[in-house]
């Protein structure tokens, strides 16, 4: 297993996500986190693009599946990102966090997170 890795952090979409009727008909303020482990060693002694997972088919695979419809869950919206991550070329593990600062609870919050990681060596729970 390789400690390799490419994150791309705090990207921020406006989406249908929730339970709530409103959640369905109006979007709100989502943001994920995206962290894939692959080995860059190739990469890194050609520095040649040549192997490279390019970063901007990674934000636009996460971009394009928060984009494609409404989400009732984070959880299964963080479950597609995992799924076509690990379908890409040499990534081998994976972990979504999609943060929503605007949840339905009577209390402070700054935002609930849910973070799920996928692929080599990780026991699902």
């Amino acid at each position: 297993m390789t400690n390799d890795r490419i994150s791309l952090k705090a990207m921020r979409f406006h989406t249908l996500v929730g339970l709530l009727p409103h959640e369905e008909h109006v979007p709100q303020p989502l943001e994920l986190d995206l962290t894939v482990w692959l080995s860059l060693r190739r990469v890194g002694e050609s520095d040649s693009p040549a192997a490279l997972l390019d970063y901007r088919d990674l934000y636009k695979m996460v971009s394009e599946t928060v984009g494609t419809s409404p989400h009732r869950l984070l959880e299964a919206l963080c479950e597609r990102i995992a799924a076509k991550a690990l379908a890409m070329e040499h990534v081998r593990r994976v972990r979504v966090a999609a943060r929503k600062p605007h949840v339905p609870i009577d209390g402070p919050l700054d935002y609930v997170e849910v973070v799920v990681e996928r692929g080599e060596d990780h026991v699902d729970g």
